[in-house]
């Protein structure tokens, strides 16, 4: 679950995060009103900021700084309303502006692999840190946390050092390491950043951005922060899977992969990728595989105009694949005339069974995933 930057900022300043003082509008009225108050007590400039769940605000212009009374009302009025990838602006975070004097990245992460929380840090802020992941690795320092000590003072002063900031700004980047750290852990976050966090001239160091998403796993411990959902600000797709009950997240490819099983879709799209090819969602139905859940997915990935192929990867473990096969057939009775080529890879109990019910109809069958993947990726190219 993604939440709003006010948000985020507002559970980070629990934390001792130092966060700037802004406010929240939802009409250019309310906005310019509240923006003149805010000035009348800190001055100008303001930065009106745009609340949408997507990445890249700045650069589709989403993000102004008012330095004047006579901005305020054209500033909000544009912003209010505007679209930023496919998102309509329907609230503005506006807030004080900050003398910057350097930017810095600060984030959590989980570590699968290690299974640890990673601590990020880089003074190259203000820019997506895989762009800085890609091109300049070594600005970047990684500090695998021990579940069982926490951030500890000495890992803190590591990554204070590696940013080469002075001794008088010290105090106040330990508290926002550690905040952000605890709240990452208590909260169950599956990623918390602020980037940019910013020094200031003034010597202050503070969160100009935050960002934080949660495992939805660990909603039912968290109703507070269940409430900040925004369906609204949802792809629509992605709320009618969570109805269903259906694991989906919406990519930018044009395969789309029905799977059984989350580990198993994370490998179909790694090796979806692998081959040239673009994964249009992560889709994991669960372990069953029956016809229903079948049916639901491929509306969902049939609703997505920019699918031209769909890869259907079952693994028959639990089930049998020959069950599996009759309810991908049952599915398909509702789509009498599609017309995007389906490729169907089933593997396990029975799979010669299965193979021989598909035999006759318009599925591609494949022998294996990475049969069934490159098989995938070279249609959807035509």
């Amino acid at each position: 679950m993604k939440i709003h930057e006010y948000q985020a900022k507002n559970i980070l300043k629990k934390y001792g995060v130092r966060v700037p003082e802004g406010v929240v509008a939802r009409t250019p009225g309310q906005a310019a009103h509240l923006a003149s108050v805010l000035a009348q007590k800190l001055g100008f400039p303001l930065v009106a900021k745009s609340q949408v769940l997507v990445g890249g605000r700045g650069k589709a212009g989403g993000i102004k700084v008012i330095s004047s009374a006579d901005q305020v009302d054209p500033t909000v009025t544009q912003l209010l309303g505007m679209t930023i990838k496919g998102e309509k602006v329907k609230k503005l975070l506006i807030e004080q502006g900050l003398n910057i004097a350097q930017e810095i990245y600060l984030g959590a992460i989980v570590d699968r692999a290690r299974k640890k929380v990673i601590m990020m840090t880089s003074a190259a802020g203000g820019v997506e840190i895989e762009q800085v992941a890609a091109e300049t690795p070594e600005k970047i320092l990684f500090t695998p946390v021990e579940p069982l000590f926490g951030l500890t003072p000495a890992q803190v002063r590591e990554m204070f050092y590696f940013l080469k900031l002075g001794k008088e700004n010290f105090q106040d980047f330990s508290a926002i390491a550690l905040g952000l750290y605890r709240a990452f852990v208590e909260k169950d976050c599956s990623l918390a950043e602020i980037n940019p966090l910013v020094l200031t001239h003034e010597g202050h160091v503070i969160a100009a951005d935050a960002k934080m998403n949660f495992d939805d796993n660990s909603l039912w411990r968290h109703p507070d922060i269940a409430r900040l959902r925004d369906p609204a600000e949802e792809p629509p797709a992605e709320r009618k899977a969570r109805k269903l009950k259906l694991n989906y997240v919406k990519l930018d490819g044009k395969i789309g992969c029905i799977v059984n099983g989350a580990g198993l879709a994370m490998a179909t799209m790694d090796i979806v990728k692998h081959f040239g090819g673009e994964p249009a969602n992560f889709l994991d139905i669960g372990g069953g595989a029956k016809s229903e859940q079948v049916t639901q997915a491929l509306k969902l990935i049939t609703s997505d105009r920019g699918v031209n192929t769909i890869f259907i990867n079952i693994f028959g473990g639990i089930v049998r694949c020959d069950l599996v096969a009759e309810g991908i057939l049952k599915a398909l009775e509702q789509f009498p005339k599609w017309n995007i080529p389906i490729v169907v890879r089933l593997s396990g109990t029975n799979e010669e069974r299965a193979r021989e019910l598909l035999k006759g109809t318009q599925l591609i069958p494949a022998a294996t995933m990475t049969e069934g993947a490159q098989k995938a990726v070279e249609l959807s190219k035509r």
